[in-house]
């Protein structure tokens, strides 16, 4: 089997391989890339010495002891990422008839935002994948995994991943995802998986010993940006480039969800990310897999998914957090830090969100201090290059004590909430256990082994929030496991009338998604919208459907015009519209109405 690794910053590179050493030559083919055949199978334990004297391989009790440093482009990490990298055989746990991957389209999907290590107590991807037929009876047609690289410790969020070839061992490994793709495949699932290119984990990176990964040309929140464009970005971009088609290849995952894009410094005339896009369309035309990447961007930057050939990066989607935020607003009346724009009047900017996708497209935004955003031009731009959401990881995870809207809001306005979401403009995701509205938080927890590390991560996020008025000893501690230990989904819940009614609401709202086309019109232009922003109700069409939605305490009666529209669903008991079009709608209620 042949080694190789890329160390241009050394002078000699030796390969320890289950207990024997080999020195390591120079390619000839390639500047930085050493390389070296030797007997090995799935499991042989490896690892690399970098430098030493000119005939040292590693065996030799007289030289001074260096550091087995673990292979970058490892796919297995047994003992975690400090430890040796393990060999994958991919053949032993790819079945000879493998379930056919789903083809849904983005147009036609909805996305189920999971954790592995929180979706059930076990925290594995075995256990995820005995809970997949409960997201089958939702309706839902992608699973969207977070970040499943390794890191250190057993459980966190997963950003903090220092090693983006290798699966993290505590949730099963290379093995167990292999399991898990080829289970929601068998159950008609596609799986989505986030991945983070933008920066590396404080603990456990290596790889800035072997070649210039980072950059200090810019800066980052984490620090030294990942080497894009500056000397030796050729291999930094390709070694990324290379994890993300692994992921796709090797795993048959069908789409990637890219971290915080516009984190990543880039000033190359030709993009990392136009790259990806690019090598992901090729991988799909050689499959024949739709395959397809998903951006998470600040920037409100319609280019982010527009076509290569029109001057954009080509990515296919997007989050789309002004809808949330507004929609956020609209549900519960926060006006703190980004929500404030949206808060000054939130039916409206729900409105535009939905019509025009950005609410700051060329706006003032307070938060920023700046104009922000730019238009989406309508008449080129599908629906569905968008996701729309109630929440995420993101917007339950980093509030102080990690609390879903569930925590205070009605069963009736999380109703209007998902019957926004489900059936507006945009590909609905929905974050685990909000179909039933888990009464569990979902916090924001570590593992770090380095107690120097985590004193340092307990006492910036309790400084953080001191600045907003909480008192130290309110914020959960991330290194406590009982933190990890509450945000797992409680799935003795959706048993309970009170949480089974709404998810009763979700499964209805989905399967009119499913069957009504008109709830899955990729024109942005077509939805026409109106709201009362003191009476607090909302309406939209959508072709032959109409919704209105009433976030207000008491009834209110909206005028639909004499259509001949008939109620199709209601969370609480709606009569059909009377003669002269007018539907009347109980306090905090939805209903969607069709021919």
């Amino acid at each position: 089997m042949q080694f190789e690794v890329w160390a241009p910053l050394t002078d000699r590179v030796a390969l320890r391989l289950d207990g024997a050493a080999y020195a390591m030559a120079p390619d000839p083919e390639r500047d930085g890339w050493w390389v070296v055949e030797a007997p090995a199978a799935d499991g042989s334990r490896y690892g690399f010495l970098l430098g030493g004297g000119p005939d040292d391989a590693g065996d030799d009790p007289r030289q001074p002891q260096r550091p087995l440093r673990p292979d970058p482009r490892g796919r297995r990490l047994p003992e975690g990422p400090d430890g040796l990298s393990a060999v994958v055989d991919f053949a032993r746990f790819t079945p000879e008839s493998p379930a056919p991957a789903p083809r849904t389209p983005l147009q036609d999907a909805v996305l189920y935002e999971l954790h592995i290590g929180t979706f059930t107590p076990e925290g594995t991807f075995d256990s995820a994948a005995a809970r997949l037929g409960h997201l089958t009876a939702l309706g839902v047609t992608h699973v969207e995994l977070m970040p499943v690289c390794s890191f250190p410790g057993r459980h966190g969020w997963g950003y903090d991943g220092v090693a983006p070839w290798a699966v993290h061992e505590p949730y099963g490994g290379p093995a167990g995802l292999a399991r898990f793709v080829e289970a929601a495949h068998a159950a008609g699932l596609g799986v989505v998986l986030d991945v983070v290119h933008n920066h590396l984990g404080p603990s456990g990176n290596h790889l800035p010993v072997f070649g210039p990964y980072f950059t200090e040309t810019h800066h980052t929140p984490w620090g030294a940006a990942v080497n894009l464009d500056a000397p030796g970005s050729d291999e930094v971009r390709a070694y990324f480039l290379g994890s993300a088609l692994a992921w796709l290849r090797d795993y048959r995952i069908d789409g990637l969800r890219l971290d915080a894009v516009h984190a990543l410094a880039d000033g190359r005339a030709l993009t990392f990310l136009e790259e990806l896009s690019a090598a992901v369309d090729e991988l799909a035309a050689e499959t024949g897999r739709p395959l397809f990447l998903i951006a998470e961007s600040d920037r409100c930057d319609p280019r982010t998914t527009s076509p290569r050939a029109a001057g954009g990066l080509g990515l296919h989607a997007q989050w789309n957090d002004d809808f949330h935020h507004a929609l956020h607003c609209a549900l519960t009346g926060e006006s703190q830090a980004y929500y404030a724009d949206f808060a000054e009047a939130p039916l409206g900017a729900l409105a535009k969100t939905m019509t025009r996708a950005f609410f700051h497209d060329g706006t003032w935004s307070s938060f920023r201090g700046r104009h922000h955003g730019r238009p989406v031009d309508r008449g080129r731009t599908p629906a569905h290059r968008f996701l729309g959401y109630t929440q995420t990881h993101d917007q339950i995870g980093n509030r102080a004590l990690g609390d879903r809207l569930a925590a205070s809001l009605s069963p009736g306005l999380l109703a209007c909430a998902a019957t926004v979401a489900l059936t507006g403009p945009f590909v609905p995701m929905l974050f685990m256990g909000e179909e039933w509205g888990a009464g569990t938080p979902w916090q924001y927890f570590t593992d770090h082994p380095d107690p120097d590390l985590a004193e340092a991560v307990r006492a910036g996020r309790r400084r953080e929030f001191a600045e907003h008025g909480w008192k130290a000893e309110e914020i959960p501690d991330p290194q406590d496991p009982a933190t990890r230990d509450r945000s797992c989904l409680d799935w003795s819940e959706p048993g309970r009338a009170s949480h089974a009614r709404l998810l009763d609401w979700y499964r209805i709202l989905l399967a009119l998604r499913r069957t009504h086309s008109d709830l899955r019109d990729p024109d942005l232009a077509a939805l026409r919208i109106a709201h009362d922003e003191e009476h607090r109700w909302l309406t939209f069409r959508r072709g032959d459907v109409r919704v209105v939605v009433n976030l207000c305490g008491e009834p209110v009666t909206v005028a639909l015009g004499r259509n001949g529209v008939r109620v199709l669903a209601a969370w609480l008991p709606v009569e059909h519209p009377d003669a002269d079009g007018r539907v009347h709608v109980p306090a905090e209620s939805a209903v969607v109405l069709g021919l």
